[in-house]
C-alpha cells in the first residue's frame, strides 16, 4: 500500500512515492468492483513510472485505441466490460476500423480486411459498452461540449492531445492506448507531464516574422510550419511568434496535427493567439528560451516539397479531412465546388469527418454540393488508416500535413502536399495542379 510523501532528513531527498486518497485506495483493492481495480492498476503503475506524487481527477476522457490493431487491444476491452467497469466521465471515441454510416466503404476483400472488419466491429461496440459515446472522431473539441481552460483529462489522439493543451487551455498529458480508457473508468490520472505547469512552458522559440502575412493566412501554411516544427523541435514546446492574431482554429488544428505527426509536439504556444501565451514571456515560462528557430518562405517551399512523395503529374485520389473537416472547412470545400465542373471520373475524392459535423454540414445544404460534385463523405474512420482507396491508386493529393506523412508507409501510396483550392482544381483536371508561388 503506499504512504505519504516524506522527508529523508539524513538526504533532504523528497520521497517521491505515490500517495493514494481513501477512494483511489479502496479502487486498487477492489472495493468497487474487478473492473475498476483493473483500471487503477494501471493507472497506478502508469504514475509510477512517471514519478508522479499523486493522482489528478479528470472532468472527462477521449479513447484513442478505437482502431483495431490486433487481438489484445480487442481482449482488453472485452475484459474490462467482463469485469463490470463503466467509464465514469463523459467519455468520447476515437475513429475506428469502419464506417458505420456507409457500410461497404471500407474494403472486405482479403482475409486480413475481413479479420480487421470484424474485429474492428467487435472492439468498436466494446467501449460502448463500456459506456463511452460513439462519436468516432479524431477532432473531439468539435464537438458541443469542450474541456473548459485549466481543466484536467484524459484526451488520446496525437493531435487531440495538442489541440486540447494548447488551444482550449485544458491539460492532458500524453495518454495512448489503454491507459486513455482506464483513465475513464476511475476517473483519475497521473498528476504528472502536462497536467503541472512546469511541463507546459515554451522551450523553443519558433520565428516567423520573415514570413509574409498573406502566405501565413493560406490554408497550406499551417500544416506545413506544423511539419516543420514538429521534425525541428521533437517532443518540446514551441512558442510561435509571428503569426496573425487571426489564425483559425482550424488552422491551429492542422499546425498541432503535423507537429504531433512528425515530431511528438503535444503542447504548443502562438503568441498572441493561444490562452497561455498573451506574450513571448509568458509563453516561456519567464526563461530564456533553450533554442530558437528561425523559418522563411523557402523553408515552407522545402517542407511541401519533402512531403510530396510523387514524381510526376498522375493523380488517382484526393483525401482531405485529416483531422476530421470542421463544418467551417466542409463550406469552404462546397464554396470552391460550386457551380464548376464535377471531379474528373478517374478521380475518387474523399471528405472525412465526424458524426457531429456532417450532420449541421446536411442540414445547411453543404453536403449535396459535395455529393453533386463526386465527393464521398467518410466518417467514423479515415482514410489513411483503413482499406478505403481503391487497390491500385497510386498518387493521392491531400491538403493534411498528418495523412501525407503517415500515408506513404501506411498504406504504400504517393503523395502531393496541397491547399484545399488545389486539390479542388486538381480533381477537376484530374491531374495534379500545384503552384508553390504561393508560398513565396
Amino acid at each position: 500500500m503506499t504512504a505519504p510523501a516524506s522527508t529523508d532528513a539524513s538526504s533532504g531527498v523528497d520521497d517521491d512515492r505515490l500517495v493514494l486518497s481513501s477512494v483511489e485506495q479502496e479502487m486498487l483493492a477492489g472495493r468497487r468492483g474487478p473492473g475498476v481495480a483493473m483500471a487503477m492498476r494501471v493507472v497506478t503503475s502508469l504514475a509510477t513510472v512517471r514519478g508522479a506524487q499523486r493522482l489528478v481527477e479528470v472532468q472527462s476522457a477521449h479513447i484513442d485505441g478505437c482502431l483495431y490493431h490486433g487481438q489484445a487491444g480487442l481482449d482488453f476491452a472485452t475484459r474490462l466490460h467482463a469485469l463490470g467497469a463503466r467509464v465514469t466521465v463523459p467519455t468520447t471515441l476515437n475513429v475506428g476500423s469502419l464506417d458505420l454510416l456507409h457500410p461497404g466503404l471500407v474494403r472486405e476483400q482479403t482475409d486480413h480486411e475481413r479479420e480487421v472488419a470484424q474485429n474492428g466491429r467487435a472492439l468498436m461496440d466494446a467501449y460502448v459498452a463500456l459506456g463511452a459515446r460513439p462519436t468516432w472522431t479524431c477532432a473531439p473539441y468539435q464537438l458541443a461540449a469542450r474541456p473548459a481552460f485549466g481543466e484536467h483529462v484524459a484526451w488520446a489522439e496525437s493531435n487531440a492531445i495538442a489541440f486540447c493543451n494548447s488551444v482550449l487551455g485544458a491539460r492532458t498529458d500524453r495518454y495512448g492506448d489503454f491507459l486513455d480508457i482506464c483513465a475513464a473508468i476511475t476517473g483519475r490520472a497521473p498528476f504528472a507531464g502536462l497536467h503541472t505547469d512546469a511541463a507546459r512552458a515554451g522551450e523553443v522559440l519558433v520565428d516567423c516574422t520573415a514570413i509574409p502575412t498573406r502566405v501565413l493566412g493560406l490554408d497550406l501554411t499551417a500544416p506545413l510550419l506544423g511539419y516543420l516544427v514538429g521534425s525541428r523541435v521533437g517532443t518540446r514546446n514551441p512558442v510561435l511568434l509571428g503569426l496573425p492574431t487571426a489564425t483559425t482554429e482550424d488552422q491551429l488544428k492542422a499546425f498541432g496535427a503535423a507537429a504531433a505527426s512528425s515530431g511528438g509536439v503535444a503542447m504548443f504556444h502562438v503568441v498572441g493567439v493561444t490562452p497561455e501565451a498573451p506574450t513571448v514571456e509568458a509563453a516561456l515560462g519567464g526563461s530564456p528560451p533553450r533554442e530558437t528557430i528561425a523559418l522563411t518562405s523557402d523553408d515552407l517551399v522545402a517542407a511541401r516539397r519533402e512531403l510530396s512523395t510523387a514524381t510526376d503529374s498522375r493523380l488517382d485520389v484526393v483525401s482531405v479531412g485529416t483531422p476530421h473537416a470542421s463544418v467551417d472547412e466542409i463550406a469552404a470545400l462546397a464554396r470552391l465546388l460550386e457551380g464548376g465542373r464535377p471531379v474528373a471520373p478517374h478521380v475518387d475524392f474523399y471528405l472525412s469527418t465526424g458524426r457531429s459535423v456532417l450532420a449541421e454540414a446536411e442540414r445547411l445544404g453543404f453536403l449535396d454540393i459535395l455529393t453533386r460534385s463526386g465527393v464521398r463523405v467518410v466518417v467514423d474512420t479515415c482514410t489513411y488508416v483503413t482499406s478505403v482507396l481503391r487497390p491500385g491508386a497510386r498518387t493521392v493529393m491531400t491538403n493534411s500535413g498528418k495523412w501525407a506523412h503517415y500515408a506513404p508507409g501506411n498504406l504504400g501510396v504517393e503523395v502531393v502536399m496541397a491547399s484545399l483550392p488545389e486539390c479542388v482544381e486538381s480533381a477537376r483536371a484530374g491531374r495534379v495542379v500545384i503552384d508553390d508561388a504561393q508560398l513565396r
